[in-house]
């Protein structure tokens, strides 16, 4: 984990065009993103994960707006101010399917996601989203949403750009033209942390847009450009467009289609009963191997390459959570017949070059943190250990890491260290209550993630982990 790097948040106003123009009542509010106005019933939800803290680089200084194509032609605007324009288009457009539903739905725990077909008028320099309506619709809908899915995380989301979706019959003339569908969402809160890259972003991104294979336009808020750099080809595979940065775009964008906000589900899982076309997990670890044109897809079995060994990679840190006695942890496994390589993953990592490491193995250990998210590159079939430190956090550690392997196809060992193997008995006596009842510990997940992860590390008792290497290699007999 890094240090937060606050950038000054921006101030947006939302300029209503029904208000110049005063026509019937105001909007009646269906619902906020985290605020005052979110409906009964739906919990605020913090998700205890391996690190909420995000490594922000300084804004880049040729963060321009991609080129985009020439202006459509006069015949092409959508004119519908006020009511007037083509009414035959706007018949053409409307789906009576999708009049009859919400145009944001707000019930998902973990992130609220609009979603239209029409005639759609895409706003930046008004921050706002508008379903325009047929002249006999009374739909009266206004929405506002921070298109980032860490719902009821008020930290996270203090530094998120919000949203306005409405219907309207009134809006400004359309300066772009989109004949592919336009998903619109945020790149900030946790991104820059590997873990919060994947869960926050990377999988909803794939689960919302990969059905529309390439032909797709990206409006990204709070847009970073060194992130999108660093994932430039994921951006690629996913759309055969340039990236627009949508707080610094000035046009009115036009469309049939639109999503903002990313579907989102658990902790770097997929829900396929939710998902468009019930994308899973193992789907997302297939589209990251082709992505990053990775060449094994699966692990071989043991003796079906000659001479071979079975390669182990172990995830080493730096600061916290450190495996203290590596050199007897790679002399122990090496001892089983494995051939150890040894990496260290982090914000800066080359993933191009990290991936290819990643798929070359057919097991991977660390202990817990964001460097076990390269278990994306894994083949399948492949082993994933998580060394669990002391403290009861096994629960947030199977939901992290555990659940997600196994949804990948991936298998999955997790290994709780004892307190003889913990580095907490450099700190505190071993009659300690942080040793007789950790659980008393669990104030929350901030003061969890001091006490247990960011000061403690490990000196494996390779004794008592060397069954789990054993169990493993039995799995790759298999």
């Amino acid at each position: 984990t890094g240090t937060t790097k606050d950038s000054e948040e921006r101030a947006h106003t939302v300029r209503d065009p029904q208000q110049s123009a005063k026509k019937g009542p105001e909007p009646r509010l269906l619902g906020t993103s985290g605020g005052e106005g979110e409906k009964k019933g739906h919990r605020k939800v913090t998700l205890p994960t391996v690190s909420n803290y995000t490594i922000r680089d300084a804004e880049d200084g040729d963060n321009a707006k991609p080129q985009q194509g020439s202006k459509p032609e006069t015949e092409n605007k959508l004119e519908m101010v006020a009511g007037k324009g083509d009414g035959s288009q706007q018949q053409d457009w409307d789906n009576a399917e999708w009049e009859s539903k919400p145009l944001c739905d707000f019930s998902n725990f973990r992130a609220n996601v609009c979603e239209m077909r029409g005639n759609i008028r895409i706003h930046p320099n008004a921050s706002s989203v508008m379903y325009m309506e047929p002249a006999s619709s009374k739909r009266n809908e206004l929405w506002k949403l921070k298109p980032y899915p860490r719902k009821g995380d008020e930290l996270c989301l203090s530094k998120v750009t919000e949203l306005t979706v409405k219907s309207s019959k009134v809006a400004p003339e359309c300066t772009k033209y989109h004949n592919v569908p336009v998903v619109v969402f945020a790149l900030t809160g946790y991104t820059g942390n590997l873990f919060h890259d994947f869960t926050d972003a990377l999988v909803p991104l794939f689960t919302t847009a990969s059905e529309f294979n390439g032909e797709v336009q990206f409006l990204i808020t709070d847009m970073a450009i060194w992130w999108t750099r660093k994932y430039h080809v994921v951006f690629k595979k996913l759309s055969n467009y340039p990236l627009i940065d949508f707080n610094k775009d000035t046009d009115v964008h036009c469309a049939k289609h639109a999503i903002v906000g990313l579907h989102a589900y658990m902790e770097f899982t997929i829900d396929p009963s939710k998902a468009p076309h019930n994308y899973t997990m193992v789907d997302f670890n297939r589209f990251m191997r082709r992505t990053y044109e990775l060449p094994r897809e699966a692990v071989s079995a043991l003796g079906e390459i000659p001479k071979a060994k079975p390669r182990l990679l172990i995830i080493s840190r730096q600061r916290t959570r450190m495996f203290l006695n590596l050199p007897e942890i790679i002399a122990m496994a090496e001892g089983l017949g494995f051939e150890v390589v040894v990496e260290e993953a982090n914000v800066s990592s080359d993933l191009s070059q990290f991936s290819k490491v990643v798929n070359s193995v057919d097991v991977m250990m660390g202990v817990h943190g964001a460097g076990l998210t390269n278990c994306v590159f894994l083949p399948h079939n492949a082993t994933l250990i998580q060394i669990v430190p002391w403290g009861g956090i096994e629960g947030v550690c199977r939901i992290d890491f555990g659940d997600p392997a196994e949804q990948m196809g991936l298998r999955y060992k997790q290994y709780s260290i004892a307190v003889h193997e913990s580095s907490l008995t450099d700190q505190y006596p071993l009659d300690h209550e942080i040793f007789k009842n950790p659980l008393a510990f669990h104030k929350g997940f901030e003061f969890i993630k001091e006490t247990f992860m960011d000061k403690q590390n490990v000196r494996l008792d390779c004794n008592r982990f060397k069954p789990v290497l054993l169990q493993t290699l039995d799995l790759l007999n298999q």
